[in-house]
């Protein structure tokens, strides 16, 4: 038995809110479609989705994830270290540290609503708003 879910991202006061709900199939259009009717605390509306399809045999008493799709971010825009870096905003010192330190090459920004990044993986995928 299998059954497919689709987690929203919104931002959250130090880590980001999330909503998992069930999707009938890793439909794209139909999961930007339920972000829109999303709402967290503060107002705060989803960045972000992922896909889930979760399993279990007859034999089991829970499921489990079985698969698991890239990241899709929902607008925004894509910035490289080399562009943070050339900004040398003050405000960024944090961002710089942390995309050094951990190796992020590129982050993902949000454009619209609350200001948030988020490291971008070379899978995940940018959905134009």
């Amino acid at each position: 038995m299998e059954q497919h879910f689709v987690t929203f991202f919104s931002p959250g006061t130090f880590v980001a809110e999330d909503t998992t709900k069930p999707i009938n199939s890793w439909s794209v259009d139909d999961a930007v479609a339920m972000a829109a009717l999303i709402t967290e605390r503060h107002a705060a509306k989803p960045y972000a989705f992922q896909f889930t399809t979760r399993g279990r045999e007859d034999h089991e008493l829970d499921s489990k994830v079985i698969a698991k799709s890239p990241m899709h971010y929902i607008g925004g825009r894509v910035e490289t270290l080399e562009e943070v870096e050339a900004r040398n905003s003050p405000d960024e010192r944090i961002l710089r540290a942390n995309m050094r330190g951990n190796g992020y090459k590129r982050i993902w920004r949000s454009t619209a609503g609350w200001s948030w990044t988020q490291p971008l993986n070379d899978e995940d995928v940018v959905i134009a708003a």
